[in-house]
């Protein structure tokens, strides 16, 4: 006999029709839900009783969950979180509301299958929400964990406006953080190239130099906790200077929410090198 409760753990939340596929009547389906197996999402929708509420509430509206959340749930960095929950119709399903709603409806082109939207097009929507840096910093974080192969790059690519074509063109699959993609894109934009990447003799790997001279460290939250990291950092950057670099380091806080402060440290940093 089918079993409604192991296909959904699967898929999380899918409609009835789909599951016939599986084998599953609709008896089967109305069994599992008189027992408690599974729970009825509306007429003709399921969900697992481990499917994140997010992915259900997006079923209950009639779509995907995409952009922040979507992104979040596939554990990609993402800049700044959805305050709501952002549903992905296609090109044009028909909304569900349903109580306390608050959802935000894209409806966009594309194969939408219920529940939680693919990686591809959670970009493409999360472009169009929130912006260059956000886009751009969860595209090489999706990259740098292979979520995105050379066939969706290509099409997420031309899904996005003409002005949003260079970010693809920028991106590398060997950024790490995403206040690495943050730090690279804004210098970029002023013109400040960096090697990424770099390793340097007694130092180890270090995120970026410019110039040959300047180390840049970005530190994630969290990242460099504790006495033993704080620590190592020093020995790095003793190591660093004995080679004759000067070592900028900040973490999420000045980056995200002091950059003035960032880039007067990089542009005097930058001067004392050129000096």
């Amino acid at each position: 006999m089918p079993d409604p409760a192991a296909l959904l753990e699967i898929r999380g939340v899918a409609r009835g029709v789909d599951l016939r596929a599986f084998g599953c009547t609709r008896n089967h389906l109305a069994t599992a839900v008189a027992r408690g197996e599974i729970h009825r999402v509306r007429d003709g929708v399921f969900a697992s009783h481990t499917a994140p509420p997010e992915v259900v509430t997006a079923a209950a509206h009639g779509g995907a969950l995409t952009c922040a959340k979507a992104l979040h749930h596939r554990g990609i960095w993402t800049l700044a979180e959805d305050d709501r929950p952002h549903v992905w119709l296609g090109a044009g399903g028909r909304p569900h509301p349903h109580p306390d709603c608050r959802c935000v409806v894209h409806f966009r082109a594309g194969t939408m299958r219920l529940g939680l939207a693919d990686v591809e097009h959670a970009l493409i929507h999360a472009f169009h929400c929130h912006g260059d840096e956000f886009f751009f910093a969860a595209f090489e974080s999706a990259w740098n964990k292979m979520l995105i192969g050379s066939a969706a790059r290509s099409r997420i690519r031309a899904a996005l406006p003409t002005a949003g074509r260079w970010l693809v063109d920028l991106a590398r699959p060997d950024a790490e953080s995403g206040l690495e993609s943050i730090l690279r894109l804004r210098l970029h934009l002023l013109g400040i190239r960096l090697e990424c990447q770099v390793r340097i003799p007694d130092v180890g790997r270090v995120d970026f130099v410019i110039e040959g001279r300047i180390i840049l460290e970005a530190d994630g939250k969290g990242n460099h906790d504790g006495l033993s990291h704080r620590h190592r950092d020093l020995q790095r950057d003793a190591a660093a200077s004995r080679h004759g670099y000067e070592t900028l380091r900040f973490d999420y806080a000045m980056i995200i929410h002091d950059w003035d402060t960032v880039l007067a440290a990089i542009l005097a940093a930058l001067a004392r090198a050129r000096a």
